[in-house]
């Protein structure tokens, strides 16, 4: 195994591809460390990081399995059933409803956002209950992303200890990551609908992924990095303001 890895250091085409996987690998995770922090932080504040903790464990596990089953995996590109002049493998069938899932939740999350009055089922439930209903939202989800995170590795590498590496690093940085990012979003609600609505287009692009047209995610990503660099402007400008507005009171103060 060790002779394995010497050699591949010695071929520079090697540590380039890992290099480019490990990247793409956090890349693609961030849709999943975004859906993590929002569903955990509906939990208690005591259950947030065991949530997220087994979320990414589950998300390496099943990564790990699927790069073992890769022959499986190209098995999923067969076309199950055919409609309406599309044809849908389990492939396209399993994104279809990730996609879908994902709308519904986004959608929903941003109904509960605009309420404003307290739910009393979210007051009611047990937190065993509301622990468990999170853990298979997120299997779910680690189930989709997953297959697309896997279906990225095949298609640039084709070494499996390199691909299990690159995830392993990935989900390392996610998890790493997911503290500080759901902490970020508990702490500014508009940057919370900014990622509901990153998780819209997400769903969008996984339906049309399943409808055999294929959206670029480069461009997904240029546009919420564009709506967060206009919102982290939004929050200096309100920072500022605020700077202002004590410095003002406190000079009402003196006089």
């Amino acid at each position: 195994m060790l002779d394995q890895w010497i050699s591949y250091v010695e071929r520079p085409e090697i540590l380039i591809s890992f290099l480019t996987l490990t990247l793409l690998e956090i890349v693609l995770g961030i849709d999943n460390v975004i859906f993590l922090a929002i569903v955990a932080n509906r939990l208690e504040k005591r259950d947030r990081a065991r949530a997220r903790f087994v979320g990414l464990m589950l998300a390496l596990g099943m990564r790990i399995v699927f790069l073992f089953s890769i022959v499986w995996l190209t098995h999923l590109t067969t076309i199950a059933f055919s409609a309406y002049g599309y044809d849908f493998s389990w492939r396209a069938l399993i994104f279809l409803g990730g996609g879908l899932f994902l709308i519904a939740k986004a959608t929903l999350e941003i109904g509960a956002e605009m309420e404003t009055k307290p739910k009393a089922s979210k007051k009611g439930m047990p937190a065993a209950a509301a622990f468990g209903i999170v853990v298979v939202q997120i299997v779910l989800l680690d189930l989709i992303f997953s297959i697309d995170s896997v279906m990225t590795a095949v298609g640039l590498s084709q070494e499996l200890p390199i691909m299990v590496a690159a995830i392993v690093i990935a989900i390392i940085v996610m998890l790493v990551a997911s503290g500080p990012i759901s902490g970020f979003i508990v702490r500014h609600p508009t940057v919370k609908m900014l990622a509901l609505a990153f998780l819209l287009l997400i769903g969008t692009a996984l339906i049309a992924d399943g409808f055999g047209v294929h959206f670029d995610r480069n461009y997904l990503y240029a546009a919420i990095a564009f709506s967060l660099f206009v919102e982290v402007l939004n929050m200096a400008v309100r920072a500022a303001y605020k700077r202002r507005g004590d410095a003002g009171g406190e000079a009402e103060t003196h006089d």
